[in-house]
């Protein structure tokens, strides 16, 4: 992979897990650079945040394709345009195939707002609520084929209080994502991350 990793960045938002990693790498805490930026949603806040960091920002719009293993390809291309070497996720409301887990295996991270194997999928927040947890989080984790199931890299863990709101945890996890996600990103630009089936464990 060479000295610096190169990092492609998939959204559909706003993208403030994407500006963590940007300020990471700008800081040198990440030995790696953010080479593209990618989403399927042209009004996505996080391709202004691109541009204003000078990094390529394209739309790609899903709805132009036959189906998402067409998409997909499309991601494929255009990432190796950029010889990216690590593909992050970073609020990208897609269903990844096949195709891009192959064309970059164990090589795509995604985060997520509980602490899997907890409250997968949509709304997690939501979920950790209406179940009554008592603690809720976030967790970096490499993509499978599942929802929210791929090995486990990082996770930070964030109290519910009284009176919380969807609103108010959301804010709460998100500066603990904003902390984890640039962390899980430099251990692997380090090549300290080795995967064993389920197991992801860090060399000292």
């Amino acid at each position: 992979m060479g000295n610096e990793l190169k990092i492609g960045v998939l959204i559909s938002g706003s993208g403030s897990n994407l500006q963590s990693i940007m300020d990471a790498c700008a800081k040198g805490t990440v030995n790696g650079r953010v080479v593209c930026v990618i989403s399927n949603k042209a009004d996505a806040f996080g391709l202004e945040r691109a541009r204003k960091a000078g990094i390529p920002a394209l739309h790609l719009d899903h709805r132009a394709y036959t189906g998402r293993e067409a998409f997909d390809e499309a991601l494929v291309a255009t990432l190796r345009e950029f010889d990216v070497d690590l593909v992050v996720l970073a609020g990208f409301m897609r269903i990844i195939t096949p195709v891009l887990l192959d064309a970059f295996p164990m090589r795509v991270m995604n985060i997520h707002p509980a602490l899997l194997p907890a409250f997968p999928g949509l709304h997690a927040q939501r979920q950790a609520l209406e179940y009554g947890a008592k603690v809720a989080g976030c967790t970096v984790h490499f993509v499978d084929c599942g929802t929210d199931t791929g090995p486990i890299i990082i996770q930070a863990a964030v109290p519910v209080l009284e009176g919380d709101t969807e609103e108010t945890l959301c804010a709460r996890i998100q500066k603990e994502e904003h902390r984890i996600y640039p962390e899980a990103v430099r251990l692997f630009s380090e090549g300290l991350l080795q995967v064993d089936g389920r197991v992801v464990t860090v060399s000292a």
